[in-house]
């Protein structure tokens, strides 16, 4: 079957059936084996996708994800984010949009701790929003910075979805840790000056807080953050000496949270089957889009589709670099509708090896699709960290209220990533100067 019809029927069976509504780790995988049963030849075809996806699935690299997941369901019951919330209330209350302020810092050190998006927006929904809105804060500000803030999980090390791109693009995952931290810094940074701006304009929006707290009690509370960069410290810092691999990081980070949990004593019966059940439920979630996902990355390669594809894009007479903002753009539509994993996995057959013909370097093109994947957990309709934050919020505020306060962080994502572009030495800089 010639590979331009071929994907023709991969890409526009897969957009019929999503349009339909269907589950995307059972749409992915169920169409892989149904059109490999046909195209490789019956029941061998059908094994063969199968047993592909399983064996990449099971790869040492992504054997990072669930300790870094089962990492993050220790720490947000680890009640950490409760001290550093109380720390951010005795240091910042008294400047406008302080605890807003705050909230962005915590999210940062959140998303160096636990790797993942939503764990970031659940934890503070419920610790940081009660207590500003109580404070008089502005509902929207709030949530938007709170869902902005979570984002940042993925693109600050450690990062499951980088996990996943330096699986299929075959990269370090040390190196795309590295890499995201500067473009992370410059992200939050951002966040910050349009909160402090929106806050001077208009006071209302973050009043100072009434509780006045002595220096002795602000020294005390900066234990807060001790335990926390323990844990960042001692997963990148056994990376970068080289003394264990991100995957085997992974596990020192896992032993490390439980490590914190039980100096903050909340290794007990009911916290133990909430870690666990977190930590399982999302596993699950996250393995089936990927052994979904994986068998049609692997149809797609296998076929040769992927590489007809990069010849087809390379040989038009377009510059590069309007080529690589197309793909961009796919990104950012692909978002408002899909997970992060699955599109990466999705895309990545097609478009890697025209990064690689164009000459573009993988590592820096990585970060660029995390970039963008931020902003798609925060994109209407269906940015997974907007129903989050309305899960966990208070009543009063609508989905249509988290909709109008999101938009603005979406733009400044946009601006980071315009960054990185112009610059990719936010990326490079970092990975080139520290892993070897």
């Amino acid at each position: 079957m010639e590979p331009s019809f071929l994907a023709l029927i991969l890409v526009g069976t897969l957009v019929l059936v999503m349009a339909l509504g269907l589950p995307v780790a059972f749409t992915l995988g169920g169409l892989s084996l149904a059109i490999g049963f046909f195209v490789w030849g019956g029941t061998a075809g059908f094994y063969a996708v199968a047993l592909g996806a399983l064996g990449k699935a099971t790869s040492f690299t992504l054997t990072a994800i669930p300790l870094f997941l089962m990492m993050a369901a220790v720490l947000r019951y680890s009640g950490l984010a409760d001290d550093m919330y109380e720390m951010i209330n005795r240091w910042l209350g008294k400047i406008k949009g302080g605890l807003a302020l705050g909230t962005v810092v915590i999210s940062s050190i959140f998303a160096a701790m636990v790797g993942i998006s939503t764990v970031a927006t659940a934890t503070l929904g419920l610790t940081a929003m009660p207590a500003m809105l109580k404070r008089g804060y502005n509902k929207k500000m709030v949530a938007g910075a709170i869902c902005a803030g979570g984002a940042l999980g993925i693109i600050i090390p450690p990062s499951v979805i980088m996990i996943i791109y330096a699986s299929e693009a075959e990269v370090s995952a040390g190196q795309m840790f590295f890499g995201g931290i500067i473009p992370g810094i410059i992200m939050a940074v951002l966040f910050m000056i349009y909160i402090a701006i929106l806050c001077i304009k208009n006071p209302s929006y973050g009043p100072p807080v009434e509780e006045n707290f002595t220096l002795p009690q602000k020294m005390e509370s900066l234990r807060a953050v001790s335990l926390p960069m323990f844990i960042i410290l001692l997963v990148l810092g056994v990376i970068y000496t080289g003394l264990a691999t991100p995957t085997e990081a992974a596990g020192i980070g896992l032993v490390g949270s439980l490590i914190c949990a039980a100096i903050k004593r909340k290794i007990n019966g009911e916290n133990i089957k909430n870690m666990m059940a977190m930590g399982v439920g999302v596993n699950a979630m996250v393995f089936w889009i990927i052994l979904g996902a994986v068998a049609y990355s692997r149809l797609v390669t296998m076929t040769g589709v992927g590489e007809w594809f990069s010849g087809l894009v390379t040989g038009m007479d377009v510059n590069r670099w309007v080529i690589l903002l197309g793909m961009q753009a796919i990104f950012f539509v692909l978002g408002m509708f899909l997970d992060p994993a699955g599109i990466i996995l999705i895309t990545g057959p097609f478009f890697l090896p025209v990064v690689k013909a164009l000459g573009f370097d993988p590592l820096w093109y990585g970060v660029l699709f995390v970039v963008n994947m931020c902003m798609a957990y925060i994109t209407p309709p269906f940015g997974f960290n907007l129903f989050v934050i309305r899960a966990v919020a208070p009543k009063g505020l609508t989905i249509g209220d988290v909709y109008a306060a999101i938009w603005p962080f979406v733009g400044l994502m946009a601006l980071t990533l315009l960054i990185v572009v112009l610059f990719p030495q936010t990326v490079t800089w970092l990975p080139s100067l520290l892993i070897k």
